[in-house]
């Protein structure tokens, strides 16, 4: 017969609560030392995405569009002018496009800001993202290419 005290069974295996509270604590520590770390990185990984759209992507399709045509697209025909032939003036007469597969928004979901002539940037265009803050005022968090 197998020797029971307080109704338990002695043979039973298990964790005692010290032996868990112990593993939580550990998986609470590992938890706060990673995660912050980790946190940060989308944050960085939109502002490069972002980066290389305003400094590389879409001016590539800008220049490509300039020189089919000898100018960039007004401010008012925007990027949209990648895409499909403007039909305001002036009209691209050489336009070989589309130069870009589709009109590009940032990372944050919003539409890259572009004024040709520029104001920052006046021998061409500017082209920025307003970044993480909602805000079309000049932050901190935006992305340009000036």
């Amino acid at each position: 017969m197998r020797e029971q005290s307080n109704g338990l069974d002695k043979s039973q295996n298990g964790f005692t609560l010290i032996e868990i509270l112990t593993v939580v604590v550990i998986i609470s520590t590992l938890a706060a030392m990673i995660i912050p770390r980790i946190s940060g990185r989308s944050d960085q990984a939109r502002i490069a995405a972002a980066t290389a759209d305003v400094t590389v992507n879409i001016p590539t399709a800008l220049k490509l569009y300039e020189l089919d045509n000898g100018f960039f697209p007004t401010t008012d025909q925007g990027l949209a002018a990648l895409l499909k032939k403007p039909g305001s003036d002036p009209i691209p007469q050489n336009w070989n496009g589309p130069y870009l597969e589709k009109v590009p928004v940032d990372p944050w979901g919003r539409a890259y800001q572009y004024r040709s002539p520029g104001t920052r940037r006046t021998h061409d265009y500017d082209l920025w993202s307003v970044g993480k803050s909602p805000t079309e005022d000049k932050t901190d968090d935006d992305v340009v290419n000036w």
